[in-house]
């Protein structure tokens, strides 16, 4: 009896260590620099920052503490998922990167549009592109673009945030039936000319494509002249396939100064 009485007592110490330990506490009291510098490393928990049409949550994560500010959006058209696995992956590989959690904070958007995700559908469960509701200079009102920028709350909660952040990038996960580049916006050439030069995706600048109006790019990196990039993987390609070819070159403009 007297085991058993000792043997739980000392799992309840065991456990209430390991609580201090993983918020970089000491038993005394005092930090624990190790423990803190490892809770560092982690993501934060994903934040519910707005609500979908049918009431899915639109959610984001912090990753860094670093004083540039980028963020990275996984999806924003429900037929367009190849970028989700390097979402998924993406927290890991940038906190393996040395400095990057020192240099960066990486605000990582799990996806823009859950109910066309759900549906398998590009626009949102009222058929609007969310990719054309936004407050730039040419925004074209419409049935599949909204009556007035911004009326879709997808698209309002990344707006939110990017005015929150103010970040010093953006990079967009898209895809494109049967072709693979990445596209850009604003003042990001430097940005999409190293992503080139770090995978086989060749640039090719907005001008070089059909109109985009009320655009995320348009309203981001011609209107508040931030740079952004989309990255366009090649429609129905294997997700792990677009990661590895990525990989290195989302890493260097994520950490490009």
């Amino acid at each position: 009896m007297r085991w058993a009485i000792a043997l739980g007592l000392l799992s309840c110490s065991c456990v209430g260590f390991h609580s201090l330990h993983a918020r970089g506490q000491r038993t005394d009291g005092s930090s624990d620099p190790l423990a803190m510098e490892a809770s560092v490393a982690r993501p934060t928990e994903w934040q519910v920052i707005g609500q979908s049409q049918e009431g899915r949550p639109i959610r984001m994560r912090r990753i860094g503490h670093g004083p540039r500010r980028v963020i990275w959006v996984g999806g924003i058209h429900g037929t367009e998922r190849e970028g989700a696995l390097a979402t998924e992956r993406l927290p890991d590989a940038f906190a393996r990167e040395p400095g990057a959690l020192e240099q960066v904070t990486l605000t990582i958007v799990e996806d823009i549009n859950p109910d066309g995700s759900a549906r398998g559908t590009r626009g949102n469960a009222r058929g609007v592109d969310l990719n054309r509701n936004y407050p730039a200079n040419n925004f074209l009102a419409g049935g599949k673009f909204g009556k007035h920028p911004l009326d879709q709350p997808e698209a309002k909660a990344l707006h939110d945030l990017v005015l929150a952040e103010r970040p010093h990038l953006v990079n967009v996960a898209h895809s494109w039936g049967g072709d693979h580049f990445i596209n850009f916006d604003g003042p990001a050439v430097q940005h999409a000319e190293l992503f080139a030069s770090r995978s086989e995706y060749r640039v090719k600048p907005s001008d070089r494509i059909h109109p985009t109006p009320g655009s995320l790019g348009s309203w981001i990196g011609r209107k508040l002249q931030i740079p952004i990039l989309t990255l366009e993987y090649e429609r129905g390609r294997d997700q792990l396939v677009c990661w590895l070819e990525t990989r290195e070159a989302i890493l260097a403009v994520i950490l490009s100064a």
